[in-house]
């Protein structure tokens, strides 16, 4: 983090910038109150760069209209009723929002938008005090009613006000909290922590959608654990992603196997470290499937005569499982299918780890994680997180060989459009059929041999398939 007055001159000189000080001059001079708010300001202590310039004003929303109109490129109002109006200056997108408080109607999933018009009454409305500065437009004068600040560099996360009252203002704050301690790495203050307990059942009446952005964003911090464990240990988890939880399997003191529970942030934590090797940098479907790649074994679990423990179909189960959460959250259809494909595929190279791959059963990996592959890599390798030092080696060189084997296959057969010799036209005019079923049972014929014995030319593929069709 910088120093305070690194921080503080930065603020200065972001707010000399041309369209700062034109925002901030146009306001003033119709007798309107301006500032930048929130992130912008924090980051600019933190050092961190960002792309979302939000302002906050006394003007209201058809005021910040006619301020707007004829000085800037483009107006949006999409968010009016919610006070707040985008403009676009060049390429910069702006977003500037009048002075306002947010409360939620026990039955309501939408905030209900009052307009003030004080920045200190605004300021401790927000959701935390890292979050509660601003900088006046166009004078460059520092605001930090709540010691935002101070926490900043204390690396504190606490509401300006009671947090019983700011999470029953938006309950989604409570998940936020979690979302910054991953984000930032900031501990929660206790007070902040015990409310979040206490509320957490506050979060139902906040939309899937909104859950699931915030899920995203944390996932995608760079201190994940902080906010999983912050999400489970306030019983948001049990709430809205309760596979999670159920992962903290009861150990019988007779059987014995891993922590599911902490198997599994290890290995997200790894599966995280690849991304980059991999090109996969900062992949939710990854850290989806990373994260949930094991719920299905509460559901499968075993306990065996002799102390063993199985869980076997964990990945089929695992799968559905996924779907379904990922549907009640809203995520997008391809991300429900590819998170779910994955954590089917997870078990596929240990049930081979000890043999060595045919080029058939290699064919048939490729086709199964399609355009999954580089994914199920990551995954596959990060899944390993035996103590056992010759097991990790092995399972390391393993591995290894597989996608060297997999890369030479790909230069001789072109795995990645990996089809039979015959398309479905070539099987209907050899065959003398019309579309149906038996198309299909034709080319899935011809894709089997494909798999088994690779490439085997037109009419070689034609005489197999005669055969085939003779012999039904």
């Amino acid at each position: 983090m910088r120093t305070v007055a690194e921080a503080l001159a930065n603020l200065q000189r972001t707010s000399d910038s041309p369209i700062f000080g034109k925002l901030g001059t146009l306001f003033q001079a119709r007798g309107y109150e301006l500032a930048l708010v929130g992130g912008p300001v924090r980051d600019a202590f933190l050092g961190r760069e960002t792309n979302d310039l939000d302002f906050t004003t006394s003007a209201n929303p058809d005021q910040i209209i006619e301020v707007l109109k004829g000085n800037v490129d483009a107006i949006w109002e999409i968010g009016k009723e919610f006070g707040t109006i985008g403009a676009r200056i060049g390429d910069t997108h702006v977003e500037i929002t009048t002075y306002r408080a947010e409360s939620y109607d026990p039955e309501s999933r939408k905030p209900v938008v009052s307009f003030g018009t004080d920045i200190n009454d605004d300021l401790f409305r927000r959701d935390f005090t890292i979050n509660a500065m601003a900088l006046r437009l166009p004078e460059g004068v520092f605001v930090d009613p709540f010691n935002g600040l101070q926490d900043l560099l204390d690396g504190t996360i606490r509401t300006p006000g009671k947090p019983e009252d700011s999470f029953s203002d938006d309950p989604l704050r409570i998940m936020r909290a979690a979302r910054f301690a991953s984000q930032l790495g900031f501990l929660i203050e206790e007070n902040t922590f015990l409310a979040m307990k206490a509320m957490a059942s506050r979060i139902e009446i906040v939309s899937a959608e909104r859950v699931q952005v915030e899920l995203a964003k944390l996932l995608l911090g760079a201190q994940h654990r902080e906010g999983i464990e912050a999400l489970i240990d306030s019983g948001l988890a049990q709430i809205i992603f309760p596979e999670l939880p159920a992962l903290k399997l009861e150990i019988d003191e007779h059987h014995h196997h891993k922590d599911v529970y902490q198997h599994t942030l290890i290995v997200l934590e790894q599966a995280i470290s690849y991304e980059k090797q991999y090109g996969l940098e900062g992949d939710l479907v990854l850290r989806l499937a990373a994260l949930m790649h094991d719920i299905g074994k509460p559901n499968t679990r075993k306990l065996e005569t002799g102390g063993g423990v199985t869980f076997y179909h964990h990945d089929v189960v695992g799968a559905k499982l996924a779907k379904v959460r990922l549907r009640e959250l809203r995520f997008d259809n391809d991300t429900i299918k590819d998170v779910a494909r994955l954590i089917e595929l997870h078990l596929r190279f240990f049930g081979y780890s000890d043999q060595a791959w045919t080029d058939s059963a290699i064919r048939r990996y490729v086709r199964d994680a399609d355009h999954l592959l580089t994914r199920l890599h990551v995954l596959t390798r990060a899944d390993v997180t035996t103590r056992n030092q010759k097991k990790a080696e092995r399972l390391a060189f393993a591995y290894d060989d597989l996608e060297h084997r997999i890369a030479e296959l790909e230069k001789q057969e072109e795995l990645n459009a990996l089809r039979p010799d015959l398309s479905g036209e070539e099987i209907m005019e050899i065959l003398g059929i019309k579309p149906g079923p038996e198309v299909g049972l034709a080319y899935k014929f011809l894709m089997e041999l494909r798999l088994d014995e690779g490439a085997l030319g037109p009419e070689e593929a034609k005489n197999r398939l005669l055969t085939w069709w003779t012999s039904r």
